[in-house]
């Protein structure tokens, strides 16, 4: 795998936002960013036509890429920006250029009135399908937004990182979601919150009914076993400031609660080969839908 970060760009506001996004992290990485610009084939007269303002669409495909990495390399000037363009199915395209990629981000644009963002249907194909990590980022995301407001409640880019946040499945840790979360806490230099939220278990009713609630055990239970899943993984990155947070709720709710203050949000999505179609599964779903900070998406096994 080589190590770069690859920007599905297309022109619109969300994917300029992720080119900056990733231009920010290829900083903390040390790596360059690639941005690729997928276009589906149209006929030659077609794509030599002139568009409205006397540019044909040839010459528009061809501007994107061009301006955009332009504008990169002014405003993060220690960063390697190269372009790329491919013509095809943009999904495919897309998953096909994240095989020799270390990290792929695409953006999501807001959802007026609904309190949400929309990942269309080609970044949810690629979330669902890429064994890479994929980070969706909000348009209109700025660097500020991942950092704490200075002393006088000012949105910076001069104070430290806001916390990174992981959702957690104790009962299905897994080493490559773990890694990546105390990578990127460890490379902001920011605090990493293992969020665990746990519903109660059918059993509950027949518990109840027998004059018992469980509640109080249950916390406990999965409190201990939140801490026994982190144990190693402090001992590894013992420079990151780790708070453990396991409570009763909605998973989904939840974490999306726990983005409004956070510099990004790690969640995993279990890589599933089979006939039937893929599958993201409903929290990380959620989360990608209605989280306001970048969210990691992370395949495991």
């Amino acid at each position: 795998m080589d190590r770069t970060i690859t920007v599905g760009l297309d022109g619109s506001g969300e994917s300029r936002a992720a080119a900056e996004w990733a231009a920010r992290e290829a900083t903390l990485r040390r790596v360059p960013v690639r941005l690729l610009h997928v276009w589906q084939p149209v006929a030659k007269p077609m794509a030599q036509a002139p568009l409205p303002g006397a540019e044909t669409h040839q010459h528009w495909t061809e501007r994107i890429p061009r301006e955009a990495a332009e504008g990169l390399k002014l405003r993060h000037p220690g960063v390697e920006v190269t372009t790329e363009q491919r013509s095809g199915l943009p999904a495919d395209v897309l998953l096909d250029a994240a095989r020799d990629a270390e990290l792929l981000v695409l953006g999501s644009r807001a959802l007026s009135g609904l309190g949400g963002f929309l990942v269309g249907s080609v970044g949810q194909s690629v979330v669902a399908r890429a064994e890479v990590p994929v980070v969706l980022v909000r348009a209109g995301e700025q660097a500020a937004d991942e950092h704490v407001k200075d002393p006088a409640g000012m949105p910076s880019v001069a104070t430290g990182f806001r916390p990174v946040i992981l959702g957690l499945d104790t009962g299905t840790p897994d080493e490559t979601v773990f890694t990546f979360a105390f990578e990127e806490a460890r490379r902001r230099g920011a605090p990493l919150i293992v969020l665990r939220v746990w519903n109660l278990p059918s059993s509950y009713t027949y518990a109840l009914a027998a004059g018992y609630d469980p509640r109080e055990d249950l916390a406990q239970a999965q409190a201990e076993a939140l801490t026994e899943a982190l144990l190693p993984w402090r001992e590894k990155y013992p420079d990151v400031e780790v708070t453990e947070a396991s409570r009763l709720g909605s998973p989904a709710n939840d974490l999306v609660d726990a983005a409004r203050d956070a510099s990004l949000v790690v969640v995993g999505r279990r890589v599933r080969r089979n006939p039937l179609g893929v599958h993201i599964g409903a929290v990380t779903h959620a989360v990608m839908h209605h989280a306001t900070a970048p969210v990691a998406v992370v395949a495991h096994g």
